[in-house]
């Protein structure tokens, strides 16, 4: 499946044209194009390929997956890939959508193995800035960038709100309680998953703006420092995050200890208790004469002793918080 758009002199000019077409379309000076490829197969590479001479390492990248974000350079081309991401707010799990750009001085074409990636909102944001279309590949990766960059910042945010949640249940009765772990757990994974396709998004948006890879124009500067200020905050928000994990847990392991040292320490004030009837009746169960040996006023005193003890160390343990 593929899509493509024509621009001519900063105006959409054409959409959806054979793509045999694009060797003509570009004999125009003016004419900029776009080409969408869904999934495409080798040889369908390898035909793009020898249209716009894109280098056989490049195109081998474009078709492979789970690439890192990365900005590379050839002599007729530079390939941009990055990850779109989208979290699922009932399990706190991170979908991540992989897209790749061939960049050229005038065609951008984007290669993505699935459906993932929203190609729909792309071409949205496309339209809404269309005054800018003048700028040619330069427009369209800009629009590119800010989608995924964007994605990132929304899934930070998300993420967030998230972990507030959990902050808050750290603190309840049992802090302990499985669903609590799971989404813990979940966050740490999507947190992990977040870092790895943001981070490199600062190498990626800043080689773009190097004036030696003529991409960005004087009038499209704005917009992708723009772009880069949110990747710094969406990279250091992220960082935030991971440390702010990484806490709750560890708030999360003393409370617990302490629980299990509150619990020990009242267990072995009853055991301390118990034990005084145990040592009294002991002393008193041996198989030799005692005072008030066969006397009831022997069983007696042995039983006020027992309770007397008892009780003071009931109410010094009481007084020491320890049960």
């Amino acid at each position: 499946m593929s899509r493509n758009r024509l621009y001519r002199a900063g105006r959409l000019a054409e959409e959806d044209f054979p793509v045999t077409d694009i060797p003509r379309l570009l004999r125009d000076e003016g004419a900029v194009v776009w080409l969408d490829l869904c999934g495409p197969s080798e040889s369908d590479m390898a035909a793009i390929s020898d249209l716009l001479g894109l280098h056989a390492t490049s195109v081998e990248d474009a078709l492979g997956s789970h690439e890192r974000p990365k900005l590379h350079q050839y002599d007729t081309h530079l390939l941009v890939n990055a990850y779109a991401v989208a979290l699922d707010e009932a399990s706190g799990r991170l979908t991540t959508a992989e897209v790749s750009a061939f960049v050229t001085p005038r065609a951008l074409v984007t290669v993505r193995n699935d459906e993932k990636f929203d190609i729909d909102a792309l071409v949205r944001r496309w339209d809404e800035s269309s005054d800018l279309a003048a700028s040619g590949v330069g427009f369209l990766l800009h629009g590119l960038l800010d989608l995924v960059v964007d994605s990132h910042f929304d899934a930070v945010q998300a993420l967030d709100d998230h972990i507030e949640g959990l902050e808050d249940l750290v603190f309840t009765e049992s802090p302990n309680d499985p669903d609590m772990q799971r989404r813990a757990l979940a966050m740490r994974k999507s947190l992990v998953t977040l870092r790895r396709v943001v981070l490199p998004m600062r190498e990626v948006v800043n080689g773009l703006m190097r004036r030696d890879h003529s991409v960005v124009d004087s009038r499209m500067a704005p917009y992708y420092q723009d772009v880069y200020d949110h990747v710094l905050r969406a990279s250091e928000w992220t960082e935030s995050l991971r440390d702010m994990v990484a806490t709750i847990r560890d708030i999360q392991l003393n409370l617990q200890g302490n629980r299990l040292n509150l619990i020990m320490k009242k267990v072995t004030g009853w055991a301390a208790i118990i034990a005084v009837p145990t040592a009294v009746t002991g002393f008193y169960g041996q198989n030799v004469p005692y005072p008030g040996f066969n006397e009831v006023w022997g069983f007696w005193t042995s039983t006020v002793a027992m309770l007397l003890l008892s009780a003071g160390l009931y109410s010094l343990f009481k007084h020491r918080d320890w049960i």
